[in-house]
């Protein structure tokens, strides 16, 4: 691991050393034994170095890097506690996600863009569902599984999801081979066409907003999630030619709304 120079006070982290594979194996082994907290706090002081590697990517962050650095091992600490050597990876391979979640999670509220509570909510009530359905079940929920256990339409996951996703700048180093660093501006495509296609998404945005929210909810489970009009009509309880009604209907409304 790299060493990454950062003040972070009480803590000198020049003098700071990571545990080594063969330690950490032996640590864990026998504190998943035991439960002993003087073995747990030897693997969370054993990793501070990973923590701190992880906060050279908010080394320009506004945030005060002792809050940083003590949410990111809040991370930290949820990584040892749930880690289970049978996963078969490094734990450092389990941890830096949860250190970079916890970390986000503390700085995404004072973000640029602005994401609404009650869209933050549900994506951390989806999140909860798929954690606890993969631990009793084994595997991922699929969609239909996660809107229907708590009461949501299916398009509405991705979109929640995604809304926790933070803006990348477009001067975000994407690759570099020992050469000249490519950035994510340079594959930004700059085509005046484009503009006409985005304008033409916003005003469908728009438009999808102005219908009845039934007309929406069938136009956003045919063409985002994908579902037949058979599969609609057994989730809403009416006829097909029912939905293909709406379909229709809702269709002409968002075309008259955007032209």
């Amino acid at each position: 691991m790299s060493r990454y120079k950062v003040d972070i006070t009480g803590i000198n982290t020049s003098e700071l050393e990571a545990l080594k594979n063969a330690e950490m194996l032996e640590l864990f082994l026998e504190y998943q034994k035991t439960g002993k907290k003087e073995i747990k706090d030897k693997i969370v002081e054993g990793n501070f170095l990973l923590v701190l590697n992880i906060l050279k990517n908010f080394g320009s962050s506004r945030f005060n890097m002792d809050d940083l650095f003590q949410v990111g091992c809040i991370g930290l600490v949820k990584a040892v506690d749930n880690f289970d050597l049978s996963y078969g990876v490094m734990f450092s391979t389990y941890a830096v996600p949860l250190i970079v979640g916890e970390i986000k999670r503390y700085t995404r509220d004072d973000t640029p863009m602005r994401v609404s509570r009650g869209t933050k909510d549900l994506a951390f009530q989806i999140i909860g569902f798929k954690e606890q359905f993969i631990r009793r079940e084994g595997r991922e929920p699929k969609g239909n599984e996660i809107a229907l256990a708590l009461g949501i339409p299916e398009y509405k996951i991705a979109y929640a999801l995604d809304a926790l996703k933070d803006p990348m700048s477009i001067f975000e180093p994407i690759y570099n081979d020992g050469g000249d660093t490519i950035y994510l501006k340079d594959q930004v495509a700059d085509k005046k066409e484009k503009d006409s296609d985005k304008d033409m998404l916003i005003a469908l945005h728009k438009a999808l907003d102005s219908i009845k929210q039934r007309e929406k909810d069938i136009l956003l489970e045919r063409y985002i999630v994908g579902k037949t009009q058979m599969e609609l009509a057994d989730n809403l309880g009416i006829s097909q030619a029912q939905v293909s009604r709406i379909e229709k209907s809702a269709i002409n409304h968002v075309q008259r709304l955007i032209k």
